[in-house]
């Protein structure tokens, strides 16, 4: 189930109006309505001053080709915890008021996506994305490496790289980097870019012209 923002629906009402349906609507129970929204918050997040320093050190390289990818090179999701893999670790982590089955399987909570806004109440509607796209990162230095190295960069739950979000805009971003892909949701491109730097720095990977640019820009957003 998604919550949708008051000012999505009716767009041309005023912020008091918008309240008022709001009251209304979670009178009827139409809308979900909670004092601690949920919020996802990937470990490892740098300061705007390291990203930029970690930005500055990349290596610029012309972007490789994904000749032999297979996100089966990428073993996930793997058992992190008794019978807890990548994706419920990151389901528990990111969301509020989880509660999972024997199996570990999400029964239920919230998820704030914070690349478009939306609030999900069924884990079904939510997916986990590699902020680094696995094909990205295949294009970008990981064709060389062992898979057992791909494998705990698939299930990285160490740094930034997982993070639970909106199913349809993680499937229309796609393998997609900053250059041609950013979050909808502007007022969190800051946040992105220090995510795919840092990610990109801790795995060594490379990163092309126009990426880099484009990360420069987002990351001079950032007040901190």
């Amino acid at each position: 189930m998604r919550v949708t923002p008051v000012s999505a629906r009716f767009p041309r009402i005023t912020r008091h109006a918008a309240a008022v349906v709001l009251a209304a609507l979670a009178g009827a129970g139409l809308v979900g309505v909670s004092a601690q929204p949920a919020s996802a918050t990937p470990p490892g997040i740098p300061s705007k001053a390291t990203a930029q320093s970690q930005l500055n050190s990349l290596t610029v390289a012309a972007q490789g080709s994904t000749s032999g990818y297979s996100r089966d090179l990428f073993p996930h999701w793997i058992t992190i915890s008794g019978s807890c893999n990548t994706r419920e670790q990151v389901l528990k982590r990111d969301g509020t008021s989880v509660v999972v089955d024997s199996s570990c399987a999400a029964a239920s909570g919230r998820w704030y996506s914070p690349y478009d806004g939306a609030t999900w109440t069924a884990a079904s509607d939510v997916d986990i994305d590699h902020v680094v796209p696995l094909a990205e990162a295949w294009r970008s230095g990981a064709n060389s490496w062992t898979t057992s190295r791909r494998q705990s960069f698939a299930n990285d739950l160490t740094r930034p790289q997982l993070i639970a979000v909106t199913d349809n805009v993680n499937q229309s971003k796609g393998d997609q980097d900053p250059s041609t892909w950013q979050p909808p949701l502007s007022s969190y491109r800051c946040t992105y870019s220090k995510m795919w730097i840092t990610v990109k720095y801790n795995w060594s990977l490379k990163l092309q012209s126009s990426e880099k640019s484009a990360l420069q820009s987002m990351l001079n957003t950032c007040s901190s």
